[in-house]
């Protein structure tokens, strides 16, 4: 298993400098990843960073970690706009990225600025705009015409630092099935519950669940034998490395592959009082490694 830090680029980790520091504190303390989510505006009134430019922020801080978003609403985004900074992003980082890709949601990022609200057109251009990355990022040229994107002609250079392609990971709310399909097709899944407190967790048992329908499409699919990540945003207390250990190794029994530490400032206080002294005490306790 692998470890990885879930860090929300708002309130005082809206500052480059200080995110990127985090991120060279946590590579120095053994963490394997860093990934950001991907939010354009809030309700709750702090700043918001851009995580693509975060990204690159932490990518020249950092050597080894793997980097990305969980996740990327791709339907808000335009996908040859994502597959060029993604490309750029891999090659900054030296074939380090992860690009997350989600539905989606909330009224704030879509009803208020004025971006697609029914969430099964989302899903068709989600599904498209994957289809795009993988075109474009072929290297060669490239065509396409669905319901929702066209594209004429185009070819992206450089390729990929990554073979065969950078990895995709798809994120959804679970118990569920349409995205855990689409997560089938690609690299890896990022299972969310479903509850509005971020420091709740899916339990092992959920995971194993959602992993064996996952596999069974891959294995429909016929591509059982291809790597696959699973991710689990979970929350050690770092102050009991027996307990830590114990709870992950749960998870990993489970096929978890990447624990993902969730810090959120709900652990220490509020979104509006943003706790970074305790989320770096956090990171420079290290991942809860057997």
């Amino acid at each position: 298993m692998r470890f990885g830090l879930g860090v929300p680029p708002f309130g005082l980790c809206a500052d480059l400098t200080t995110l990127a520091d985090m991120a060279a504190d946590a590579e120095r303390t053994g963490w394997d990843g860093i990934f950001l989510w991907d939010d354009v505006t809030l309700s709750e009134p702090i700043p918001v960073a851009d995580p693509w430019i975060a990204l690159a922020a932490i990518a020249l801080r950092t050597r080894t970690m793997r980097l990305g978003a969980t996740v990327t609403p791709l339907a808000r985004r335009r996908p040859w706009k994502v597959a060029r900074e993604a490309l750029t992003l891999d090659h900054l980082s030296q074939g380090r990225l992860v690009v997350g890709v989600g539905l989606g949601g909330g009224a704030t990022e879509f009803d208020n600025l004025g971006e697609e609200t029914d969430p099964k057109v989302r899903a068709a251009m989600l599904d498209e705009g994957l289809d795009i990355l993988a075109g474009l990022w072929t290297g060669e040229p490239f065509q396409y015409e669905g319901t929702h994107y066209h594209i004429r002609a185009a070819r992206f250079l450089p390729r990929p630092v990554q073979t065969p392609r950078i990895p995709i990971g798809v994120g959804g709310l679970w118990p569920g099935t349409a995205p855990f399909r689409r997560a089938a097709r690609w690299d890896g899944v990022f299972p969310l519950g479903r509850t509005e407190s971020y420091t709740e967790m899916l339990s092992p048992e959920a995971m194993r669940a959602m992993l064996n329908y996952v596999q069974e499409q891959r294995a429909q699919a016929g591509l059982a034998e291809r790597p696959f990540d699973v991710v689990h945003c979970g929350l050690t207390a770092g102050t009991d490395p027996a307990a830590d250990r114990a709870l992950v190794q749960a998870y990993a029994d489970a096929g978890v592959t990447w624990w993902v530490e969730h810090l959120v400032p709900d652990r220490w206080g509020t979104w509006t009082d943003w706790p970074l002294e305790a989320m770096r005490q956090r990171i420079r306790q290290g991942p809860p490694r057997a």
